[in-house]
């Protein structure tokens, strides 16, 4: 049986820390759209801010579809998985907000980071939950895996692209989600703040 708890706690804290990757989940308004699930696994990209709030950078991809979500209705799930060592998955329920590389407090986000994942690297924005509800269970039926390393492929891909490759490839491929939401905004005559 799973249990609710009041806050991140330094336990809990700890351990979704430790995770190598984490799972993103979205989904829009309404019964027609579809759901989305992420996995996000960049090391140094997630960050417990405090107790009631947690922050991943969001690194330039093919979709746009957790950023759709969030413009659309704000409901974000992330859930960590043990996949080495006792078994326990949490997860963190609450209302998402994301602040671009084009906006104010991007860089004062970034900062919060340990990652080395900038603008040159592909970052877009910085996904913030405020967090509603955390809840821990079990997770007798999550295998074991062992972690090999970090698939060090997407922040240089990102990086050979430059600045202009990335804002095109942005336009190209995040400006709607697949159910056709706005996604990524971006102003194409406006340089991302240095």
């Amino acid at each position: 049986m799973g249990k609710v708890h009041e806050r991140i706690d330094d336990r809990l804290r700890a351990f979704i820390e430790a995770q190598h990757m984490f799972f993103v989940a979205t989904a829009p308004s309404g019964s027609d759209g579809h759901v989305n699930v992420s996995p996000k696994g960049i090391g140094g990209t997630f960050a417990v801010l405090d107790e009631r709030t947690v922050a991943y950078v969001d690194v330039t991809a093919s979709g746009a579809e957790t950023i759709a979500h969030l413009r659309d209705n704000g409901r974000i799930t992330l859930m960590f998985c043990a996949f080495e060592g006792p078994p326990n998955i949490v997860r963190l329920h609450g209302r998402g907000r994301f602040v671009t590389l084009y906006d104010e407090g991007f860089a004062d986000l970034l900062a919060r980071f340990d990652g080395g994942v900038d603008d040159s690297r592909g970052a877009r924005a910085v996904v913030v939950v405020d967090v509603e509800r955390v809840s821990d269970s079990c997770g007798y039926g999550v295998p074991l895996m062992t972690y090999a390393g970090e698939r060090d492929l997407l922040p240089p891909f990102m990086e050979r692209k430059g600045e202009h490759g990335r804002a095109d490839y942005r336009r190209l491929k995040n400006r709607t989600s697949i159910d056709g939401l706005p996604a990524f905004d971006m102003d194409p005559e406006r340089p991302a703040p240095s």
